[in-house]
């Protein structure tokens, strides 16, 4: 975890060891792809928490919803997914392009292509 007063680099490989985990058997919709998650900042706001890191996922499609408050903007940096809306919508990012995930959506996510992904969770 990186709390100290300096720039931070994020790169596709970060070193050390990420938390692994896979999504909530209630949640699936395809699959049961293993997450990795090297989250590198865990700092609490005036009012909330900030998250950054990279997530690395295998293809898989799953429910999410973010809280109230939480909201995650990501860039893709290898793969490729989808955001999908509850309205049947969904935006699809590869290398390059980003998401942004706004306060109280819900929908779900699906990994097209194994994908990894720089993000900053903010609630």
């Amino acid at each position: 975890m990186h709390t100290t007063a300096r720039l931070l680099k994020l790169t596709a490989q970060p070193p050390g060891t990420p938390s692994i985990d896979h999504p909530k058997p209630e949640r699936l919709l395809r699959g049961n792809p293993m997450r990795e998650t090297w989250n590198l900042v865990d700092e609490a706001l005036p009012a909330g928490q900030v998250y950054c890191g990279v997530w690395r996922c295998e293809p898989g499609h799953w429910r999410i919803a973010m809280g109230p408050t939480e909201r995650e903007l990501f860039t893709v940096v290898a793969g490729r997914c989808r955001v999908h809306d509850a309205q049947g919508g969904f935006e699809e990012a590869g290398p390059g392009e980003a998401i942004y995930i706004p306060p109280g959506f819900e929908g779900a996510f699906e990994v097209l292509e194994t994908v990894t992904k720089s993000y900053m969770i903010c609630e």
